[in-house]
């Protein structure tokens, strides 16, 4: 695949200038620095691009860093033939063009020195200050993200602490990849795969996370282009055939623009088309489209008020479609996005969709945290020092919240898988809500979040006493998901010996509750001796085992569970949610709060988690095969991971009944990147037919994986 096949977003961008000429460029860079009064010629769009932004920039400092970095990397080439220098210059470009400040154009241009020549970071740090080296050391330790292990958890821990530090660390990296998608085309298609597959999983999520929507869009669609080509290439087609018809968008966009300027109404009415992956997403969404499908009309004001006499006058003068509107500016989204959005039917019936936002706004919205200049600075404006505080932290008013909660649960995070797996997990919410406190404070939590949840967000650690909750002035269980808007009041036990539950941790979606809640038990292994013994008034009282049973060792969570054997005589047995281990599932147990043993699969990782503290495993056995025909069902919960498609959910349900498992709970998670995760707590009325079930899900088209749970599935 060529470069120009990886550039999807080619035909749809509205540029102010011509992307650059690389191979024009690098005979430019060729030719060395030039004399000291002069800026380079090959740095000429960057500081175009910059002073449109900044009309007062000092350029020298752009000037001695292409300097440092031309000389570093001359004699370094580009596996697509370019001298290495055009790519520092093309990553710095695109900041520039998204409004960065000096500081952080200076650090891109440098970005590679420190990792591929001989430059050190004493040496930037001597000719540009600790903030330009800073940025730049944070850059250095994210490179191995790229085409190392694409599931190394420290990398990712190391680049998380790196971002949190400092934005516009991670704001250099998601240009660096972008660059780098653009000119994939010279790798062998199963590396484009794999660095494809990364950028999916975790830079374009905190591309979203930053709001830096202008890189998130154009690396979006490079994805699909890579992973789904036959898709891409459907999509490319619907696109192709859009443009050569006529645009009903047009029509409406001059209607919208006579009524406002009636109105009295300044405004700028453009025609926003949508990239691939959008076009392609509502395709999925709506099968057949619209003309009007393929654009948005984008309505730039000067002021916040004008915004809603754009909306007054659309909704007097059209019809709307009330359904679609959202107020995202007396709500912005978590990622600093703010708009107004609505649809209206305009001339035979056409729906359109229309954005309203000022000038202001929509900078943001496209460039995310690089419009907002230097946040170390009390003006934004360009500086090229700043000292740190004594205690490396820095206060950044740009930060959003999502991030300052990552980074206070990594630091909770006992491993490293540990802090993988929640991080993938967090990545994953594509939706966060806003709850509020009574005492008139504000809650950012993702979608789906619980009480459970809420109650750690606001109270940490004096959380593990909660006993319930008031939700919009009525009592609620913990368990209760909150939605955007509601009011939550968290009713904590006096008590302070109280503690969670272990069925806490089916409620909650927060890395910092989930673990919080696994510290707390792992530590307190006999649970809690307070007013409520960590029960939860969500928690359902569980199953005893029959006197028979218990007498020999063997528990029997109801007349048909399978039953095990273990070498704590007496003892109550239950089967861990966690991994939900059916036979013949390699099995061990550990004794928990009131004597009795809860048994879980060997690769499960709270094993492993209970041995590194020390805990002592209890030998679990399943019983005589013989018994298990007839007398028991086998739970067991699955995961499967597809692409979204029409009836993906009917033909997963049909081939589990083929199967003749009965479906005793399903979760199914909002798509997110045209992927769809099933989870599935199925009962079976053999173990052994558990591979073929599994086989059997697989061959549905569109599945990609199916695997046991580690997590129970939500019941509800």
């Amino acid at each position: 695949m060529s470069a120009e096949a990886t550039n999807p977003g080619a035909p749809l961008r509205k540029r102010g200038r011509p992307r650059i000429d690389l191979r024009r460029l690098g005979r430019v860079a060729l030719l060395g620095p030039v004399s000291r009064d002069r800026l380079p010629d090959a740095i000429g769009h960057v500081a175009e691009a910059h002073r449109a932004h900044y009309p007062d920039a000092d350029l020298d400092t752009l000037r001695r860093a292409y300097v440092l970095a031309e000389s570093s990397h001359r004699g370094q080439m580009r596996k697509s033939g370019e001298p290495y220098i055009t790519h520092p210059l093309a990553v710095t470009l695109i900041l520039a063009e998204l409004g960065a400040e000096t500081t952080t154009l200076t650090a891109s241009l440098l970005h590679d020195t420190v990792e591929d020549t001989d430059v050190t970071l004493d040496q930037v740090r001597e000719q540009f200050g600790d903030e330009v080296c800073y940025l730049v050391d944070g850059v250095t330790k994210l490179e191995k993200v790229d085409y190392g292990a694409a599931a190394e958890p420290e990398t990712f821990r190391k680049m998380l602490v790196a971002t949190g530090n400092d934005v516009r660390v991670m704001s250099i990296k998601l240009a660096d990849r972008l660059h780098n998608m653009r000119t994939l085309g010279v790798m062998r298609p199963e590396k484009q795969a794999r660095i494809a597959k990364v950028t999916q999983d975790v830079l374009i999520p905190l591309a979203e996370r930053l709001g830096v929507q202008a890189l998130k869009t154009e690396l979006e669609d490079l994805v699909f282009a890579i992973l789904h080509p036959q898709e891409y290439e459907r999509t490319q087609a619907l696109i192709t055939a859009w443009a050569d018809a006529q645009d009903p968008l047009t029509e409406i966009a001059d209607s919208v623009r006579s009524t406002l300027r009636e109105a009295g109404i300044s405004a700028e009415v453009l025609i926003r088309p949508r990239h691939f992956v959008s076009v392609h997403r509502v395709r999925m969404k709506r099968g057949e489209m619209r003309g009007t499908d393929f654009g948005r009309l984008l309505v730039l004001v000067g002021e916040d008020a004008d915004c809603y006499a754009v909306l007054g006058e659309l909704h007097t003068c059209f019809t709307p479609v009330i359904s679609e509107f959202k107020d995202f500016i007396a709500a912005p989204k978590f990622n600093l996005y703010q708009s107004l959005h609505t649809a209206v039917v305009g001339p035979e019936g056409a729906v359109a969709e229309v954005l309203i936002r000022t000038h202001r706004m929509h900078k943001v919205a496209e460039a995310g945290v690089v419009a907002l200049g230097n946040p170390y600075t009390q003006d934004g404006t360009n500086a090229t020092h700043q000292a740190e505080p004594a205690d490396g932290e820095r206060a950044d008013p740009t930060r959003p919240g999502w991030l300052s909660r990552l980074l206070d649960w990594q630091e909770s995070a006992t491993d490293s898988d540990t802090f993988w797996t929640t991080l993938r997990a967090d990545l994953a919410q594509d939706r966060e809500i806003t709850v509020f406190r009574t005492d008139g404070g504000t809650l950012g939590l993702p979608a789906g979040a619980s009480c459970v949840d809420a109650a750690y967000a606001q109270y940490g650690e004096e959380a593990h006493g909660s006993i319930g909750a008031r939700v919009n002035g009525r009592l609620a269980t913990l368990s209760t998901v909150l939605n955007d808007g509601d009011t939550v009041q968290l009713l904590l036990a006096k008590d302070a010996s109280s503690g969670p539950s272990p069925e806490w941790l089916d409620h909650v979606r927060t890395p910092a509750a989930r673990i919080a809640i696994t510290a707390w038990l792992d530590a307190h292994p006999d649970g809690a001796q307070g007013p409520h013994g960590g029960r939860p008034d969500a928690e359902r009282p569980q199953a005893q085992p029959s006197e028979e049973a218990a007498a020999n060792g063997r528990g029997r969570a109801g007349d048909r569970t399978p039953s095990v054997d273990v070498d704590t005589p007496g003892a109550p047995v239950r089967l861990a949610g966690c991994c939900t281990p059916v036979p013949p599932d390699a099995i061990v147990g550990f004794t928990v709060r009131g004597g009795a043993v809860t048994v879980h699969r060997e690769e499960c990782p709270a094993v492993a988690r209970m041995r590194a503290l020390g805990r002592a495993a209890v030998g679990a056995r399943w019983n005589d095969p013989g018994e298990w025909s007839g007398t028991a069902d086998y739970r067991v919960t699955l995961v499967a991971e597809s692409f979204g498609r029409p009836r993906l959910l009917a033909d997963l349900t049909e081939a589990i009944a083929t199967a003749e498992a009965a479906i005793v709970a399903a979760t199914v998670e909002p798509p997110s990147e045209q992927r769809v995760r099933h989870t599935y707590t199925l009962q079976l009325p053999d173990a052994a037919g558990l591979p073929g079930l599994m086989r059997a899900m697989r061959d549905v088209p569109g599945v990609y994986d199916v695997s046991r749970a580690q997590q129970p599935a939500a019941t509800g």
